[in-house]
């Protein structure tokens, strides 16, 4: 197939570009370049997708496939005028975050997105509007002709936000107490980055349309912790403190430095992860273990650093301080 990668040059883009071309597809990836080479064997054009005229490059040929992952409305307005008509299927890389509802666990595919984003340009806190115009941007444009991909959190080698690795990574950084929320029985759910590319081209493929959760099997939080612990060699105490602690101390959830990742203090964002994958695994979606997830998660974990500066949990210094508060 002939498949055109809007971006292909960081994680997930560039994950898919590589894969493609593995697969034996010739791969063409429209970015500014900012993000780094694209694969070897991948065709490349820079342009700005900001510029009315980013398209034109790309625009007088004809392809298979489609593919972008952008959280920009107006990339996607843009592209959809230039390029729908030339697109015998398209995929976009939505998320989540376009429920409207993020607290009724194993809710599926049928439940209520956020209201479209009418601006072109999103922020952080208005990135499910963001995608969920896209995803209408789309549909307007390609109809039947659409698939969406609906991840959640994303973990695996290369998760540079650092949420998806660090409590194996930290498991493996020494034995002393661990600091962790006493979220216990919350769930959590990721998918490997290389499950989740195996999924879109296997669709794309078919080709499949339609949108589905392309998310991983639910946990409890216990679980995601032990395995860690068992993996990265942890032997130490447990220190679970309340959330409400932890935040009075100025600890971030979710995500971003010196954060307690996976852990979500807005009770409306209880089930964010914990959506149904069920769709997606009539559909043919395939999950490693969660074990070999957290393996390959730490093995690339080491060889970033274990000690480094994370975008993602305690630093070993913060978590010292905060346990030190603790115990007075």
């Amino acid at each position: 197939m002939d498949v055109l990668i809007l971006g292909g040059t960081q994680w997930l883009g560039r994950t898919l570009a590589a894969e493609a071309v593995a697969r034996g597809h010739h791969v063409t990836c429209l970015a500014r370049g900012d993000g780094g080479a694209v694969p070897d064997g991948v065709e490349f054009v820079r342009a700005d997708r900001s510029d009315p005229a980013a398209y034109d490059d790309v625009a007088d040929r004809e392809w298979h496939s489609v593919i972008d992952v952008t959280r920009q409305p107006g990339f996607a307005r843009r592209a959809a005028a230039a390029l729908a008509a030339h697109a015998a299927h398209w995929t976009f890389i939505s998320s989540g975050n376009v429920y409207a509802e993020q607290n009724e666990p194993g809710a599926d595919e049928s439940s209520a997105l956020m209201p479209p984003l009418e601006a072109d340009d999103s922020t952080p806190d208005t990135y499910g509007e963001a995608k969920s115009a896209i995803e209408l941007a789309y549909r307007e444009a390609l109809g039947e002709r659409l698939l969406v991909i609906r991840p959640g959190l994303i973990a695996g080698p290369g998760d540079a936000s650092g949420r998806s690795g660090y409590w194996v990574a930290r498991a493996a950084r020494d034995h002393s107490p661990m600091l962790v929320p006493d979220i216990l029985d919350a769930a959590v759910q990721a998918i490997h980055i290389d499950d989740l590319v195996r999924f879109t081209l296997d669709s794309i493929e078919r080709p499949l349309t339609g949108a589905f959760n392309a998310v991983g099997d639910p946990v409890t939080f216990e679980e995601w912790l032990e395995r860690s612990r068992a993996i990265g060699g942890h032997r130490g105490e447990v220190v679970a403190v309340s959330p409400e602690w932890l935040a009075e101390q100025g600890v971030a959830e979710w995500s971003g430095p010196e954060s307690l990742p996976l852990w979500i203090i807005d009770p409306e964002w209880s089930a964010f992860l914990h959506r149904s994958n069920a769709a997606a695994r009539a559909a043919g979606l395939r999950l490693r273990p969660l074990d070999q997830l957290l393996s390959e998660t730490l093995e690339w974990e080491r060889s970033q650093g274990l000690d480094r500066e994370r975008g993602a949990g305690l630093s070993a210094e913060r978590e010292r301080q905060l346990l030190a508060a603790l115990r007075g």
